[in-house]
């Protein structure tokens, strides 16, 4: 039997609330302008103090980013962004955001029809990379035609579409000698099948460890070629979205830990990275604690690298920068880290001391702030990075703003720090008020 059409005036109320729906959400999502910070309109986000945060530019259109991630100033002050598009392959782009005599946001689509890109960066030889999905890419944003310049670079990376792996995006760090350091994520949350039982190989291990939740090694071959072949750098690793390096030698990682439903458990963690170093996952979680489903005979938790520190439960780290600007001499030489994640530990920037090789300065017995008041005490003896939120009060209110969702920062040449919010489609700058 076929279905009875709908009338126009029933069709018309299904448009219009979806209409008001779509519009309740990207109003829920905009940023209240108070004031000028720096010559840009100031949020109403609490800062610390001497700080503010600036509205760059926030989407509501058909131009510019659908869910802006990295970040890129060129030498010109324009910035490439690259744009995740969404959680479906094809529809990621880079994208040039320059600005008119009156300030006016403007874009160019360098190049279309990318699976998820997400990191962007100058390499060893000059050239701009991008980290889509499945490969590493290059292209020249000053070219005629952008998007004929595109270059593989690295290809064949797991194709971790969303629906056969949890973590499908790629990140990169160039190491001091030009080799790229490449994160390839976990496939899954805990390596457990639809019973709830180990995934394993015939030496008990996780069947899904041995070539991917790592970070690889590709060798620099010298003018814009790696090699395809790659080593294993690190492993035991979920996710590692957060890479950064010290110019002394150190490669940290920020480890966006399991899904577990509550909210106090686990942790996420900080790791400094050592060659043939195994991380714990799916094994273990915080110090020394097997993760569920994993029996402890089989997680071997005191074998693993244990984290440097740890983070906030569900904090969700997906960038690391170390701040050598000229606009904040007091952050200098600080790690600076964005918490993505959407539970109550995040919507944060934090500022965390380090040591001469930038290894996060750790306190025990520390504490960590929830939203929208408050805070819970880390476990007994685990440390936990010393430092301050740089954005205490990015907690979402009403008709005001969202709860921030900082994913990417750079420094610009002036010292400002710029940071995109791919859930609220916008740009932000902190900076003096």
């Amino acid at each position: 039997m076929k279905p009875a059409l709908l009338s126009l005036a029933v069709l018309a109320s299904f448009t219009t609330g979806s209409l008001n729906e779509a519009q309740a959400q990207a109003s829920a999502r905009t940023y209240a302008i108070s004031g000028d910070c720096d010559g840009e309109p100031a949020t109403t986000v609490r800062m610390a103090p001497g700080l503010c945060l600036g509205l760059v530019w926030q989407g509501a259109g058909a131009e510019g980013p659908r869910m802006p991630r990295g970040l890129m100033q060129l030498a010109d002050g324009a910035w490439l962004v690259t744009d995740l598009g969404g959680w479906e392959a094809g529809r990621g782009a880079v994208w040039r955001l320059w600005f008119a005599a009156d300030g006016a946001a403007r874009w160019r689509r360098l190049a279309g029809g990318l699976s998820m890109p997400h990191t962007v960066a100058r390499g060893p030889d000059g050239r701009i990379y991008v980290s889509e999905m499945n490969r590493i890419l290059t292209l020249d944003p000053e070219a005629a035609d952008p998007a004929a310049s595109v270059r593989t670079v690295i290809g064949d990376l797991p194709d971790n579409r969303l629906h056969d792996n949890r973590h499908p995006l790629s990140s990169f760090v160039f190491d001091g000698n030009g080799d790229l350091l490449v994160n390839v994520g976990a496939p899954s949350d805990r390596c457990l099948d639809a019973a709830g039982k180990p995934k394993t190989d015939a030496r008990g291990a996780c069947v899904e460890d041995a070539a991917t939740a790592q970070v690889r090694r590709h060798a620099y071959l010298g003018n814009g070629r790696w090699a395809e072949d790659s080593t294993v750098f690190a492993s035991g690793l979920r996710n590692s979205i957060a890479l950064v390096r010290h110019p002394s030698g150190t490669v940290l990682q920020a480890e966006n830990s399991v899904d577990l439903t509550t909210p106090e458990h686990p942790f996420d963690e900080v790791n400094v990275l050592r060659q043939g170093g195994h991380y714990g996952w799916p094994y273990c979680v915080d110090l020394q604690t097997p993760l569920p489903g994993w029996p402890a005979r089989q997680a071997r938790c005191g074998e693993r690298d244990r984290p440097v520190a740890l983070l906030p439960p569900h904090a969700a780290p997906l960038d690391m920068i170390y701040y050598e600007g000229a606009m904040f001499p007091e952050l200098r030489g600080r790690l600076l880290m964005t918490w993505h994640g959407y539970r109550r530990t995040a919507g944060r920037i934090t500022a965390v001391e380090t040591d001469e090789r930038g290894v996060p300065l750790t306190d025990v017995g520390g504490r960590y702030a929830v939203y929208p008041r408050g805070s819970l005490a880390y476990p007994a003896g685990a440390p936990s990075v010393k430092g301050k939120a740089l954005t205490p009060g990015w907690d979402r209110v009403a008709g005001r703003q969202p709860r921030g969702s900082p994913v990417v920062m750079a420094v610009a040449a002036d010292g400002s720090i710029w940071v995109t919010d791919d859930r609220s489609r916008a740009i932000l700058r902190i900076a003096r008020p």
